[in-house]
């Protein structure tokens, strides 16, 4: 692996995001198609720097901020969602070792991800009564530290250098404990067959005994119970990861309605383009694209403004816009994946075009956490002045 370079400024970031994302673009509907790891990719997405541009500036990074990575998130996701899905959990960890890691914690991993080494985490179980239950286990035996368990949708750690695993210790306090990809006892399973984000690498982490060093070892319960933006950063990860996939849609729902489709025979029309219903329908995509994506930017900068003066009414507040983009985001990219078909005709559900991969895409990423929760979460708000619970899902 290359070293990375150093991504000072937000338009050096999105500069390097628009070559990514064209690299990515060129075989993003075959590598769906043939359920096609995304290895290059992922090398040449973190060798581009992008992975490092949340490092805080204390460390030597460029701490540039949730708005700058809901962009380039939203670059790369309309050019392959599976790719942009990725790093999701390795700004997650940026974000939980810069405010629950100690110090020699913090500067071994920081110094580890500016170096271009990348991080993932195995977090969610199946079997759970719900999606918080661990029942993974770090426990003592003989002076050692140990890890035993079974992990599902794990995205991304076949890719990683280091993975973050979320347990429970001897006192039945939720930890994560870091471990080299490569640890005695780790098995990772690329079994995730799911319809759509197929390219995620999704699957199964098997622990069998893996040794932690227990400086490793970072206790992160508090960072959602004291106001922090954690939950607020992995939904607007996840809102911009939708915004993109819808606007790739928009693409290439335009680009067929000028080149392929035909006008309907009672139209009197030349071109389909011309169809007043074909005119409609673009319409209100792009109106629900646009408010989804301003409402994902506006959020990602209130984010950024109160980063270092943060206490609950305002948690409340970023978190509740969160959830509004969210909730946008996620209806029109269903809306635009949908739409594309119909304004498109017959001809574009060719498997050879693939462009049901993008319905796929939308389908499976927007189930991340329900929607009409978020429709709850911000009514209670608005009516009750109730604030939304911190957990990561908000």
């Amino acid at each position: 692996m290359n070293a990375p370079i150093l991504l000072a400024t937000t338009a050096d970031a999105l500069a390097a995001a628009a070559e990514v994302a064209a690299a990515v673009r060129a075989g993003a509907s075959e590598r769906d198609a043939q359920r096609t790891p995304c290895d290059q990719e992922i090398t040449g997405f973190s060798e581009s720097g992008l992975w490092a541009i949340t490092v805080p500036a204390r460390h030597g990074g460029p701490d540039l901020g949730y708005a700058t990575l809901a962009q380039v998130t939203r670059l790369i996701a309309a050019a392959d969602p599976s790719v942009a899905q990725i790093p999701r959990s390795h700004f997650h960890i940026v974000d939980l070792l810069s405010l629950a890691g100690d110090d020699a914690q913090q500067d071994f991993f920081f110094s580890e991800i500016l170096r271009g080494k990348r991080f993932s985490q195995a977090a969610s179980e199946r079997g759970g009564k719900t999606a918080m239950d661990i029942s993974t286990r770090l426990e003592t035996r003989g002076g050692r530290r140990v890890l035993n368990g079974r992990k599902f949708y794990a995205t991304g750690c076949v890719f990683a250098d280091w993975i973050g695993i979320v347990a429970r210790d001897d006192h039945d306090d939720h930890v994560q404990a870091f471990i080299p990809r490569h640890s005695a006892g780790l098995t990772i399973e690329d079994d995730w067959t799911g319809f759509g984000q197929r390219g995620t690498a999704s699957g199964t982490v098997l622990l069998e005994d893996v040794e932690v060093d227990p400086g490793h070892v970072m206790p992160f319960a508090d960072v959602f119970i004291e106001p922090t933006m954690v939950g607020a950063a992995s939904q607007i990860f996840h809102a911009a990861i939708d915004a993109g996939i819808g606007a790739e849609a928009m693409a290439d729902a335009v680009n067929y309605v000028r080149t392929r489709s035909r006008p309907w025979i009672d139209s009197g029309l030349d071109r389909a383009a011309d169809d007043p219903y074909v005119l409609r329908t673009i319409g209100d995509m792009q109106v629900r694209l646009a408010a989804a994506i301003q409402a994902v930017d506006a959020a990602a900068r209130l984010m950024d403004a109160h980063r270092h003066d943060l206490d609950d009414d305002l948690v409340a507040e970023i978190s509740v816009a969160v959830a509004i983009a969210k909730v946008l985001s996620t209806e029109s990219a269903l809306f635009a994946t949908n739409k594309l078909f119909e304004v498109s005709g017959t001809g574009a559900v060719l498997e050879k075009l693939n462009l049901n991969r993008h319905w796929r895409n939308a389908r499976t990423h927007t189930l991340h956490d329900p929607v009409a929760w978020k429709y709850h979460v911000i009514g209670n708000y608005v009516l009750n002045q109730t604030a939304p619970r911190k957990h990561n899902y908000l």
